[in-house]
């Protein structure tokens, strides 16, 4: 044999054994995967508050001006007075004049304090408060997996479904 057979041998030897290195190494180096049991969403629940107003009609008395009603009781006093005087004669007719102030007094008293009661005005006003309504957002998700026999659970930020990639015996969890 010569020199550059034995040379050819041996290159293709060593080439056809790396060759079939080369396919033993790719046909137990592919991807595994883990099978996926069950995966439950995992939520937030987020309070939102927010100012909700309404316009409402609004009734208002008016300021008083007399305060005492010293306008409603001397003019009803007066005309009390004038009426009262109206009846009977000499003592009799100044008795009927006092009771008649005197119960005039009263009633014009009473009189202004019904219509300072009643004395009102309406506004339109902005009346405001506070609600709170829930906002749910899913931040994640429980994922329950079997890998080599075993369960495990771990958390993902999407849901994987039926399989995720295992390499080198870890799970490769980005998406």
């Amino acid at each position: 044999m010569n020199k550059s057979m034995i040379a050819g041998t041996v290159l293709g030897v060593v080439v056809a054994t790396a060759g079939v290195a080369f396919a033993g190494y790719k046909m137990t180096a592919h991807d595994e995967y883990a099978q996926v049991v069950d995966v439950s969403p995992v939520s937030k629940t987020t309070q939102i508050p927010h100012e909700k107003c309404v316009d409402e009609q609004v009734t208002h008395t008016k300021e008083i001006q007399d305060e005492h009603r010293i306008a409603g009781t001397a003019l009803g006093a007066v005309i009390g007075g004038v009426v009262g005087h109206q009846i009977g004669g000499g003592k009799g007719q100044d008795l009927a004049t006092i009771a008649g102030a005197v119960g005039g007094g009263y009633a014009g008293n009473k009189v202004q304090q019904r219509n300072q009661a009643n004395n009102t005005y309406t506004t339109v006003e902005q009346r405001c408060h506070t609600e709170t309504s829930s906002e749910t957002k899913v931040t994640g998700y429980e994922v329950k997996y079997k890998l080599d026999g075993k369960i495990n659970t771990v958390h993902m930020d999407h849901d994987p479904g039926e399989r995720i990639p295992v390499q080198d015996g870890l799970l490769r969890l980005e998406q």
